[in-house]
C-alpha cells in the first residue's frame, strides 16, 4: 500500500527535516520519499492543512483488562482506543486474571495483539500475585517481551522487596514503574484531603500518602543506582522531590495523567464518579504546579492511566464507585487544550520521544528508508468525545461531549493508515 501525506509539518528533532513542511510517501512499512512536492499518486492521500507528523506516540500505563475482565475492555477494543488516540505503543497493566506474572501470560498478550494496529507491550508484575511478598519471575518475563515491571494498581509497599526488585532488574537494564500510593495512609479515603473533602463530608487521602512513598522510592533508586519511573504524580511537593532527585543524578523519571492537569478537587463538588481516581485529584495549587512541571520539563511523559470501568462501577453513590476513567482517546486534546503554550517539540517529547528513551524502545526517525511509524495530529482542530466515537468498551469519562482544542488525525503503523473521522 502507498500512503501519501501532503504538506505536513515534521516534528522530529533527530530528523534532517525537523521543522519543515514536506510531503511524505510511504510504501508498505517504509518511508520512501520526503520532498516539497511529490507528484506520485497513492492508494491513500492525506492533505489536511495544519497536519503535524511525529514519530508514533507511547503510553506507559493503560489497563486493557484482558484476560479476566473483558466485560470492561479487551485487548482489541483497548488497541482501537489507542489507535484513535494516536498511540503506536501502549504498555498494558498486569492486573488481569490471571495476572501477568509469568512468561506465558506475557506471550499470550503479545501473540493475541500481534496483528493490531498498535503494539501492546505487557508490563510484568514485580511481585507474585501483586501481593508484595515475593518477587515474580521478572527475568523470564523480560526474555519473553515484558517492556518493564510494575504491580500496577497495587504498588509495592515493602521497602526491602522493592530494593531487591530494583537490584534484580539492573542485570538487564530494566525499569520499574510505581504508582505513588502508601496504602496504609488514607486507606478509606475517597478524594484529596483538604477544604473540599471537609466541606463535602468525604473522607480524604492526604498528600503525604503519595509524598512519603516517593521519598522512599527515590532513596531506594539512589541506593541501588537502578531505574525507577513514577507515574500518576499529583502533588506540588512530589514534583519538588523529583526535581531534586533528578538534579542529584538519580535515575528517576515520571509521568502525569492528563486529568490531573485538567481537573482538581473543586470539580468533585457535584460528586461526579468519573472523577473518582487514585491518586485523587488534588488541590488547584497542585494542579497548577503539575502544569508548570510539564512546561518546564520536570515531567517526562504523559500517561493516560486508561482505566475502564463497567456501568455498575460508576453509576452509583460516590462512596461505592470504582476508581479511574478511560483516557487514551482524549489524552492529547486534554493536554493541548489546557497547555496551548507547549511547543510542538515539547508535545512530541511528552507523548513519544521521552518514553522511547526511558523504556529502551527502538529509536525512530522521519527519514527516507526508515520504518513508517507515525502519528498525525492537529493543534487547532476540535475534538469532542461522544458515546458514538468512543472506541473503548467502557464510557467512564468526564470528557463526554466536551469540546477540546486539538485533534489526533490518525496513525500510520505496520504498513496501514488508521484515520479518525
Amino acid at each position: 500500500m502507498k500512503i501519501l501525506v501532503r504538506n505536513a509539518l515534521i516534528v522530529d528533532t533527530h530528523s534532517t527535516h525537523n521543522g519543515s513542511i514536506k510531503d511524505i510517501l510511504i510504501h508498505d512499512n517504509t518511508i520512501v520519499s520526503i520532498a516539497s512536492n511529490i507528484p506520485q499518486t497513492a492508494d491513500k492521500i492525506i492533505d489536511i492543512k495544519g497536519t503535524i507528523v511525529s514519530n508514533g506516540w507511547v503510553d506507559c500505563f493503560a489497563h486493557f483488562c484482558d484476560p479476566g475482565f473483558e466485560y470492561k475492555e479487551t485487548l482489541e477494543t483497548g488497541a482501537n482506543a489507542a489507535i484513535a488516540g494516536g498511540y503506536t505503543h501502549v504498555f498494558s497493566l498486569p492486573n488481569t486474571n490471571p495476572l501477568v506474572q509469568t512468561k506465558s501470560q506475557v506471550e499470550y498478550i503479545l501473540q493475541k495483539s500481534a496483528n493490531f494496529g498498535t503494539t501492546i507491550h505487557p508490563l510484568g508484575a514485580v511481585t507474585k500475585n501483586v501481593e508484595g511478598k515475593d518477587l515474580a519471575e521478572m527475568y523470564d518475563m523480560y526474555a519473553s517481551g515484558a517492556i518493564a515491571f510494575s504491580d500496577g494498581l497495587q504498588p509495592v509497599q515493602t521497602s526491602g522487596l522493592l530494593l531487591k526488585a530494583l537490584q534484580y532488574i539492573k542485570a538487564f537494564d530494566g525499569t520499574i514503574i510505581q504508582l505513588p500510593i502508601d496504602k496504609s495512609i488514607g486507606t478509606y479515603g475517597l478524594m484529596n484531603e483538604g477544604i473540599i473533602s471537609t466541606k463535602l463530608g468525604i473522607q480524604g487521602i492526604p498528600a503525604i500518602a503519595e509524598e512519603i512513598i516517593i521519598k522512599r522510592d527515590i532513596d531506594l533508586a539512589k541506593y541501588t543506582e537502578s531505574k525507577l519511573h513514577i507515574t500518576g504524580v499529583s502533588t506540588a511537593q512530589s514534583i519538588n522531590l523529583i526535581q531534586k532527585a533528578k538534579a542529584e543524578g538519580i535515575l528517576i523519571s515520571c509521568s502525569v495523567t492528563p486529568y490531573h492537569l485538567f481537573f482538581c478537587d473543586e470539580d468533585l463538588q457535584d460528586y461526579n464518579t468519573n472523577l473518582k481516581v487514585n491518586p485523587p485529584l488534588r488541590s488547584k495549587s497542585d494542579m497548577i504546579a503539575l502544569q508548570n512541571a510539564v512546561a518546564d520539563g520536570t515531567i517526562d511523559c504523559i500517561a493516560s492511566h486508561h482505566l475502564p470501568q463497567d456501568w455498575d462501577k460508576k453509576v452509583c453513590e460516590f462512596e461505592y464507585a470504582g476508581n479511574g476513567m478511560i483516557g487514551l482517546q482524549s489524552s492529547f486534546a486534554t493536554v493541548n487544550h489546557i497547555l496551548p503554550q507547549l511547543s510542538n517539540e515539547k508535545i512530541v517529547a511528552l507523548f513519544s520521544s521521552n518514553a522511547r528513551s526511558i523504556f529502551n524502545l527502538p529509536a525512530q526517525s522521519i527519514e527516507e528508508g526508515h520504518i513508517a511509524e507515525l502519528t498525525l495530529f492537529h493543534r487547532t482542530e476540535k475534538t469532542t468525545i461522544t458515546k458514538q466515537s468512543i472506541k473503548s468498551k467502557s464510557v467512564n469519562t468526564p470528557f463526554l461531549d466536551k469540546e477540546l482544542n486539538g485533534k489526533v488525525l490518525g496513525i500510520i503503523n505496520k504498513g496501514n493508515l488508521y484515520l479518525n473521522q
